[in-house]
């Protein structure tokens, strides 16, 4: 039987989109259309298949040993078939398209959202979605065309182009803290001390990594407070409530005001730069390689 009758390209799309979030609304919301669209345009899908692709209860919706197999085909399929239509860009004067990002919460509000408006204005054909996301996601199952990590955390089939300077991290702590508690004077003595731990999406808790000369000690902090955010474990800093590990960024403005003091600064915590990347094995997106150009124009000094 013909392909159209038994499914559009758009019915295929919906079904990856569900697959891959396992979740109706979040799908709809990526796709443009409301869950019951969706969700009837499956049904219909499933019907004309002869096949059930999802198991669906009244909290989850994951796909059934059919649906796994034909994802596991449709990923690549889907893939090459947006790369050969996003090959016909070349012939635009300017690239058309959604350009999807998925990038930790600092290197947006440092790199990426002030690329946000120039990039938009040089190329009014393009839809960019920024996700903020401290999470380390696979770009290519969660349907990103790119993503930001540090150096260290990339996968070796990935292409990274380095983005922005490298980042600094720095030990605070308010002033009435340290005349409460005392000022460490080595890694070790944050054992003694109430720190503000970061907790990561997945649940670990970082470990407070510092160097100097050829010594390294990663240090396994502990005390009452866990955030997930940086700019909250300022706050919490400058409130007393101990001290904190944060990009250096973060806490300029309340070091220079008087209200933090970085401490342990001869024990240099490392430091590393983000980089965008994406996988090597796909044709590079013209929105993408427009980002790209951006990037390299706006931070030179980190081109190759």
């Amino acid at each position: 039987m013909a392909f159209p009758e038994h499914a559009s390209l758009n019915d295929l799309h919906g079904f990856v989109a569900v697959a891959r979030t396992r979740n109706f609304r979040k799908a709809a919301a990526e796709l443009g259309v409301s869950p019951s669209a969706l969700s009837h345009a499956l049904r219909g899908l499933e019907t004309r298949l002869g096949v059930r692709l999802l198991n669906r209860t009244t909290r989850s919706v994951a796909p059934t040993e059919a649906g796994e197999r034909l994802l596991a085909r449709l990923t690549p399929a889907l893939g090459e078939i947006a790369d050969a239509l996003d090959a016909v860009n070349d012939f635009r004067e300017s690239p058309a398209g959604t350009l999807r990002i998925n990038a930790p919460r600092a290197a947006c509000d440092w790199i990426l959202a002030p690329l946000i408006a120039r990039f938009l204005t040089a190329h009014p054909g393009m839809r960019l979605e920024l996700v903020d996301d401290d999470n380390l996601v696979d770009i290519v199952a969660k349907g990103f065309d790119a993503g930001v990590r540090f150096g260290e955390s990339l996968q070796q089939d990935m292409v990274a182009v380095p983005l922005g300077p490298a980042q600094r991290f720095v030990v605070v702590a308010s002033p009435a803290y340290l005349s409460e508690h005392g000022r460490p004077s080595s890694p070790h003595d944050l054992v003694g001390h109430r720190c503000i731990r970061l907790r990561f999406p997945s649940g670990v808790f970082y470990r407070w990594e510092f160097s100097r000369d050829d010594s390294r000690i990663d240090v396994e902090v502990d005390g009452p407070l866990a955030l997930g955010d940086m700019r909250l474990m300022v706050r919490a800093a400058e409130e007393g409530l101990g001290l904190a590990f944060v990009y250096r960024q973060y806490a300029q403005d309340a070091l220079a005001a008087g209200r933090l003091v970085s401490v342990l600064d001869d024990w240099r915590p490392p430091e590393t730069g983000f980089f965008l990347y994406y996988p090597s094995h796909r044709l590079v997106p013209s929105g993408l390689r427009a980002f790209i150009d951006l990037v390299r124009e706006v931070h030179p000094s980190n081109s190759p």
